[in-house]
């Protein structure tokens, strides 16, 4: 039966369970945290007469908020599959499950990579892994409001404000230790370059380090 993914990040984990490779595939959910440093910029809160605008923090403007640093945890999902002992090829989703704040505004920061994988060492017991490709960098926006019918009920709500989109080139080492046949933990270090991402945090280089958890079906013989 034919399967369709509305939301091309997430294109990986329909895809790779129907891919007809060689050899064995995985897939696996991961946890970790990726860190930029603020870029030192500001927003205007909405109690300033130029809400929202672009400010420089300082203590002259007390409603200019500074952007902050990116570092919270990141969940993310993975699947690949390999075309023989050494060499595969997959896809790799990583986002902040709960919105953080950027200033007067909230944001949530997602990465997505597609990737050529090399497994110079590869056994029953472990596996080091090598990736490299492409991808995009999304940040989106949202602000929260407050609505009230009289001071009876009151209710809250996130309300879109946009997003910003980058391309980024991605590499990754991990070392996936098996646990059982088919079960595995991952340990990886992954590596973001993101053009243009000084426009939302300090840098275009995004160190990111996780934990990842999966299930390995089959295998070579």
């Amino acid at each position: 039966m034919k399967r369709t993914c509305h939301y091309l990040p997430l294109l990986l984990v329909c895809a790779v369970p129907l891919v007809r490779a060689q050899g064995p595939y995985n897939f696996a959910i991961g946890f970790g945290s990726a860190q930029d440093p603020s870029n030192g910029l500001g927003i205007e809160n909405s109690n300033s007469v130029n809400a929202f605008g672009s400010c420089t923090p300082s203590t002259a403007d007390p409603t200019c908020q500074q952007t902050p640093a990116l570092g919270h945890l990141f969940m993310g999902f993975d699947g690949d599959a390999m075309l023989n002992k050494h060499f595969g090829f997959g896809g790799e989703f990583n986002f902040e499950p709960t919105k953080g704040n950027y200033g007067p505004l909230q944001y949530r920061q997602e990465f997505y990579d597609f990737n050529g994988l090399y497994e110079p060492i590869s056994n029953k017991h472990f596996a080091i892994r090598l990736e490299g490709g492409i991808g995009g960098a999304h940040t989106g926006f949202s602000i929260f409001q407050n609505s009230c019918v009289g001071v009876a009920v009151c209710s809250g709500y996130a309300s879109s404000v946009g997003g910003a989109n980058h391309f980024q080139e991605h590499a990754s080492l991990g070392v996936q230790i098996y646990v059982t046949h088919h079960i595995f933990v991952r340990p990886q270090f992954d590596y973001h370059h993101v053009s243009g991402f000084t426009d939302q945090f300090g840098r275009d280089t995004v160190p990111e380090g996780s934990v990842w958890v999966g299930y390995n079906f089959g295998s070579f013989q």
